[in-house]
């Protein structure tokens, strides 16, 4: 007897703004922009739970659905357009709305374990991707080619819960700017169906062009080579079989102070030994420790907006992000002392990045990562995706507070996600995807470290 599908599609809907409320629009884009134009869509998963029928799906979750995000588009109209890009530098890629255009929603069931694939022990990543809504289909044009820039899909568990699916080009925004949609999408939903609460309480959208540097602009563009873009370009989708695992593990509060209070007493003159940066130190060395590579490297991402001079309201639209990183020999991770020398590392290379600005803006980060990497290419490289600093657990469409979350997207890079846990966000879960034979190792380096460094 064949095997029941996996899901089954109830709905495909195209959702737009409400009708003459918009008009034409274009958003210029800059070097920050720029940078993600090749890069891979970012994948992530809200579960809820949420005991309902099919009936009850239908009836109630896909208008609710479908009515508080067109109204949301309203006013975050980048994420309805597409992004265009020429093949000439000197004609900058934008992202242009047209009246009638609308993004792609889907309404689907799946038959599997919402506890399942909720918990926090390893699971087959397999089981995530027909959860994630795929961009749309390029448009190629003489003079430009046009991209789709975000995507939604919301799928039933009967009775045990909802997870909706949302893809977005990186060019739209980065984490901040993506908070800041969906806190409007739910507030939105929650009342009713109207803006009012969102239009009194909420944070609009800055869409002025506040940051120019055209030599970073000029740059930019020639690394990403948009001569040939509307060529060579394609739009990048998870899909299985894949021998890969995804776990989540966390360190609770009184674990983070241990941990600081270790390195304190170790290097009481260290730069920033905030939560964030032990914790990417304790995964760093946890990570080198679970692969015999010569050389490893660990990044994470920066949100310039208050960093910069002047500083950039939180509200800007858009990617301000920048990187940090730092490198080492994997013998001095995976060392007795192996979490101490990645704290140190870390928070050297995080007040380098912090205090080094040229012209008013922060080094380009190519620049920085061209230096970093002048005496060899490392063998692993990890980076973090996400940010504690922001509470992707308060997004409440009415059902309550998300059960989990998952960034699926780390599946395409070997990246880990870092967020503040949904009991408190003083504790921070950690994402990581790997090959079952890693993850097997890994999980106990996880837990043995812990026993030894607290």
């Amino acid at each position: 007897m064949a095997s029941l599908p996996i899901l089954t599609v109830l709905e495909q809907s195209q959702v737009s703004p409400p009708p003459d409320t918009l008009g034409d629009k274009s958003l210029q884009l800059t070097f920050f922009d720029f940078f993600w134009l090749r890069s891979p869509p970012i994948n992530n998963l809200f579960f809820y739970e949420l005991p309902i029928t099919r009936s009850q799906f239908t009836e109630t979750v896909v208008p609710n659905i479908k009515h508080s995000l067109s109204i949301t588009l309203k006013h975050f109209y980048p994420f309805v357009g597409k992004l265009v890009v020429y093949p000439a530098p000197t004609k900058k890629p934008e992202i242009c709305y047209v009246e009638g255009d609308s993004v792609a929603v889907t309404f689907a069931e799946c038959n599997l374990d919402l506890n399942e694939l909720t918990g926090n022990h390893p699971r087959n990543c397999d089981k995530f991707y027909d959860l994630v809504p795929i961009l749309g289909e390029s448009t190629r044009l003489s003079d430009c080619i046009k991209i789709p820039l975000f995507s939604v899909q919301v799928t039933l568990f009967p009775n045990q819960g909802i997870a909706i699916g949302i893809t977005n080009h990186h060019c739209l925004g980065d984490a901040s700017t993506r908070f800041c949609f969906l806190k409007a999408w739910t507030s939105i939903a929650r009342s009713g169906n109207n803006d009012e609460s969102f239009l009194a309480n909420g944070t609009r959208p800055l869409y002025d062009r506040i940051i120019k540097y055209p030599m970073l602009d000029e740059a930019y563009l020639k690394r990403a080579k948009v001569e040939s873009f509307n060529e060579d370009y394609v739009t990048q989708s998870l899909a299985g079989p894949s021998d890969k695992l995804r776990a989540t593990f966390i360190l609770t509060r009184a674990v983070i102070n241990q941990l600081k209070d270790r390195v304190l007493a170790q290097l009481p003159t260290l730069e920033y030994v905030s939560s964030f940066t032990v914790a990417c130190a304790y995964i760093w060395s946890c990570i080198a420790k679970s692969r015999n590579d010569k050389l490893q490297l660990f990044g994470f991402p920066i949100d310039r907006r208050a960093r910069m001079k002047p500083p950039i309201p939180t509200a800007y639209f858009g990617n301000c992000v920048g990187g940090c990183a730092a490198i080492a020999k994997t013998n001095l991770l995976i060392g007795k002392e192996g979490f101490i020398t990645a704290a140190k590392l870390i928070g050297e290379n995080l007040h380098k990045t912090l205090t080094d600005y040229k012209d008013g803006v922060l080094k380009d980060d190519m620049e920085s990562f061209n230096d970093l990497v002048s005496e060899g290419m490392p063998t692993t490289m990890t980076w973090v995706s996400g940010t504690p600093k922001l509470r992707f657990y308060d997004m409440d469409f009415g059902w309550g507070k998300p059960k989990k979350l998952e960034t699926v997207s780390i599946d395409h890079n070997g990246a880990i996600s870092i967020n503040s846990c949904k009991e408190s966000n003083e504790d921070l879960e950690i994402g990581v995807c790997i090959s079952a034979t890693q993850m097997e190792d890994f999980v106990h380096i996880f837990d043995d470290g812990l026993k030894a460094y607290l």
